[in-house]
């Protein structure tokens, strides 16, 4: 599965060329996408609330992201098994981006994993609150896109303001000091919450 493509510097993870190719992504290709899927949300839910209401649960819907954020990436990414298609599947979805965090082409989560995974949340939000729940889906998906794109310009770009470091800095840890921590990529204050802040390398001795 980890095998690289001989023409290629990513690694491949499916034999079949038509299935690879879904599992990457460009930067336009991602900006055209959530470009379309975004407003297409909100007219989706224009008229389920008024608009202060709507504003208050698209605040919601970021800031369950930021959670989500967090779970996802501490405990389905980084999940710990001996099963093999446990491994597998984790290699698929995080394995290779450790195995390769450079490749651009990967550091943004392609819509064959994206786009399931948000309709599910869509539909569990539409259970619970009924048509408004499609403006805290907004919220969740908006968070989303922030967190897409912050993860791949930790990887891309110099990132030189003062925010921008920070946010590569506590990405960079994460991969060269230690996937024990440093989960949050946007929201850096789960990783305080939660005791999972890498401050530094430790000193040796």
């Amino acid at each position: 599965m980890s095998r690289r493509n001989p023409h290629s510097q990513q690694i491949r993870l499916f034999k079949n060329e038509q299935l690879e190719q879904l599992t990457v992504i460009s930067p336009r290709g991602f900006a055209v996408i959530w470009c379309v899927l975004l407003p297409s949300i909100a007219w989706v839910g224009w008229g389920s609330a008024d608009l202060a209401a709507a504003l208050g649960l698209i605040v919601a819907g970021i800031a369950v992201w930021t959670v989500f954020e967090y779970v996802m990436h501490r405990y389905l990414f980084h999940w710990k098994s001996n099963a093999p298609l446990v491994q597998k599947f984790v290699f698929l979805m995080h394995g290779n981006h450790h195995a390769d965090p450079n490749d651009g082409l990967r550091n943004l989560m392609p819509p064959l994993a994206s786009i399931p995974i948000a309709s599910v949340v869509w539909g569990v939000l539409i259970l619970l609150l009924g048509a408004p729940g499609t403006w805290v889906f907004l919220g969740f998906m908006i968070g989303y896109v922030v967190y897409d794109m912050t993860h791949y310009a930790c990887h891309q770009w110099p990132m030189k303001g003062r925010l921008a470091f920070m946010l590569k800095r506590h990405h960079m840890r994460h991969h060269h000091i230690g996937q024990h921590g440093n989960y949050a990529i946007t929201a850096l204050f789960w990783d305080r919450v939660f005791g999972s802040l890498i401050r530094s390398v430790k000193p040796r001795g």
